[in-house]
């Protein structure tokens, strides 16, 4: 009896110890390892997907679309899960394109454990390689960009890296409102690893549209003329600007050379740069327009005051001639302008005087930048009128000693045109489908009645005797001004390098349509009137029907 009890105690204890180190090993799994193996089993029922936001569209002023995005996949690699390295790199040469080397050499990296073998393909090359099935290989959901018109305003549109941030144009500038977020999917699978179903954790947002004035018909137009031009003449780059002078919207901003914004890394940054916006240069003759404009505004002189002008014109240690020898003849302020003569656009500067001459220069924007909604847009070079030297005066008045860029050039003819206000040009119309609601800044810098004798005056540059007489566009009176500018080379002027411009407006009595056009370094001729005049008219002569623009 004594030893069945002894037996029956031996067993009590027993199951006491197994029912005790259930119970600890219950407390250890549930309360000490609990978390870690439920997120254990989560991560082998569940996986996590980054499911891309897209980006919004860039379209033109029509509608056309600019840029946008669609869905794509990164193909990766862990490699060293796969097993036949030779061969797999043999069977996705074909789909991705690329060499067989380069993959062999990433995937034959087995210290490695993530590889990119190749970035944003398409979504029907990336369901082939999920087809393949090979251990090690698979595909990461991403978004790519499209540039449906091509090479079609990318300084402006810009493009974007391989993270779908905006890099230049305004895909950098309007990231926040293109951008899309990522979203995350969880994806529930069986104990055969079978999706079973799909659970949203954080949904993807799309980015908002930008619709901007650029209109791509004329914006291709340009582009043409303008690079047709540049090769003609050999130039180191070249930019246009196509506004509506009543509204400050730009219509067309195109650069020569142009680059390819789906390969951004084979762009170079001469190719990248935004000329209209960001080329600093001595605007020339172009200049010699708000000479005269400060002139007739202060009562100094009249279209049809009269000057005795001399060969050439000393102001303090400068002599300055005209571009071609001449001997002395009386021209009127008109004839000087459509002339664009040296001497008369001195005289009438000195008759006019430095403190007021400053005034007009501030006044028509030059010197701060136009306000334009473009990143990196630069502000030009104006010396304050406490820095005048005693030739400074000579200089000025024909567009030497400052710097300015296109956009401000076309701004500031921009007023001229519209009968004398300067406002902000515009290049966003809507954001989202919602119409911008900018402030131009609109306010008056000259009288409609110097605007108009401006206006009269620039006609006879492209009338016979005028320095762009060769320019028409059969149907309309177009007006403008050339203007060719020597490149300060080591401290001087360059004998050989210059920037050869011109900026008209049409119809020249109530106009609609303005074009500024600046060729740098253009060889063999560099004078505006043959190199950027006739770009002028190309444009104008598509434009003006395109728009329905009547000559009256």
């Amino acid at each position: 009896m004594r030893g069945i009890d002894r037996r029956l105690g031996l067993l009590f204890c027993g199951f006491l110890l197994i029912f005790s180190f259930a119970i600890v090993r219950s407390f250890w799994l549930q309360g000490v390892r609990g978390s870690a193996l439920r997120e254990e089993a989560h991560s082998q029922q569940v996986t996590q997907v980054t499911v891309p936001g897209q980006r919004g569209r860039v379209l033109d002023r029509n509608g056309k679309v600019l840029a946008a995005s669609e869905d794509a996949a990164d193909v990766i690699a862990t490699p060293y899960q796969v097993k036949d390295v030779g061969q797999t790199a043999l069977r996705l040469h074909d789909l991705l394109g690329v060499p067989t080397p380069d993959l062999v050499a990433k995937l034959g990296d087995r210290n490695s454990g993530f590889e990119y073998l190749a970035r944003k393909v398409s979504a029907g090359t990336a369901a082939r390689i999920e087809k393949l099935d090979i251990e090690g290989v698979s595909t990461v959901p991403t978004s790519r960009r499209l540039y449906p018109q091509g090479e079609m305003a990318a300084q402006v549109i810009g493009a974007v890296g391989t993270d779908n941030q905006g890099l230049t144009g305004l895909e950098h500038a309007q990231n926040g409102v293109l951008g899309g977020e990522n979203g995350e999917q969880d994806v529930v699978h069986d104990a055969l690893g079978q999706p079973l179903r799909m659970e949203t954790v954080k949904p993807a947002s799309t980015g908002e549209d930008i619709q901007t004035t650029i209109d791509a018909a004329i914006q291709g137009k340009t582009e043409e003329a303008l690079s047709a031009a540049a090769q003609q003449f050999g130039a180191k780059g070249a930019t246009a600007i196509v506004m509506n002078p009543n509204t400050g919207e730009v219509l067309a901003m195109a650069n020569w050379p142009g680059f390819d914004p789906s390969d951004l890394a084979a762009a170079t940054p001469d190719e990248l740069e935004n000329r209209a916006t960001g080329f600093t240069y001595e605007p020339g003759s172009t200049f010699k327009a708000f000479t005269v404009a400060s002139a007739l505004s202060d009562h100094v002189v009249t279209p049809n005051s009269s000057f005795y002008l001399p060969p050439s014109i000393q102001v303090y240690d400068r002599v300055i001639g005209e571009s071609h020898p001449r001997g002395a003849e009386t021209l009127t302020t008109a004839q000087i302008l459509a002339q664009s003569s040296n001497v008369g656009a001195v005289t009438i500067g000195l008759k006019e005087g430095a403190s007021r001459f400053s005034q007009w220069i501030n006044r028509f924007g030059f010197g701060r930048p136009t306000g334009l909604d473009y990143p990196g847009e630069e502000q030009g070079i104006v010396p304050e009128l406490k820095d005048y030297s005693g030739s400074t005066m000579g200089n000025l008045p024909i567009g030497q000693g400052l710097a300015v860029t296109p956009m401000q050039i076309a701004t500031a003819y921009s007023a001229i045109a519209n009968g004398g206000i300067l406002r902000k040009p515009t290049l966003i119309k809507s954001v989202g489908g919602q119409p911008l609601d900018e402030n131009t800044d609109p306010h008056r810098v000259i009288s409609t009645r110097v605007a108009s004798q401006l206006r009269r005056m620039l006609e006879g540059v492209l009338e016979p005797g005028g320095t762009a007489s060769q320019v028409s566009v059969p149907g309309y009176v177009l007006a403008g001004k050339t203007g060719t500018a020597q490149k300060v080379e080591n401290g001087t002027y360059s004998d050989t390098k210059y920037v050869a411009s011109f900026v008209g407006f049409a119809p020249a009595d109530h106009p609609k349509l303005l074009a500024a056009v600046v060729v740098d370094e253009p060889q063999y001729v560099h004078v505006g009137g043959a190199v950027a005049a006739p770009v002028f008219g190309q444009i104008a002569a598509f434009a003006l029907p395109y728009l329905g623009i009547s000559p009256n």
